[in-house]
């Protein structure tokens, strides 16, 4: 059950199930590992926000659908992995970025903010900048 107070998308994520109902997912410092190993499963989309202070250190993939990034404070630069070359997507506060399923993508940050991020999260992917 989903609770009936006002939550920190930070500090709970959600996972918008597809039987059409939302389940909170607490996040615990081992929250992305326990998700990498199945530990944790999102079943649906999961919505969550975060503070962005300084640029993503890794790529990241989702293969089970596109993820849409909404910034909602703060400038950022969602950046992706087009065959022809990185593609730049400047965002500024209330803007919105798509990015489709399966494309490599990261984030670097302009001004610090608070992103918004709504992601089918099965099966996602990271890679170091260096691309090794």
């Amino acid at each position: 059950m989903v609770s009936q107070e006002s939550l920190d998308l930070t500090e709970t994520y959600l996972d918008l199930r597809p039987d059409g109902t939302v389940a909170e997912v607490q996040v615990t410092e081992s929250f992305w590992q326990d998700l990498a190993s199945g530990a944790i499963r999102i079943d649906g989309r999961m919505v969550m926000a975060t503070r962005m202070f300084a640029d993503m250190q890794h790529w990241e993939m989702h293969p089970a659908g596109d993820e849409i990034l909404m910034l909602m404070s703060g400038r950022a630069i969602v950046v992706l992995e087009e065959p022809e070359g990185e593609r730049e997507i400047e965002v500024a506060e209330g803007g919105t970025a798509i990015v489709p399923r399966g494309r490599w993508h990261r984030i670097k940050v302009v001004e610090p903010g608070r992103m918004l991020f709504m992601t089918a999260g099965a099966g996602t992917e990271h890679k170091p900048l260096d691309g090794t």
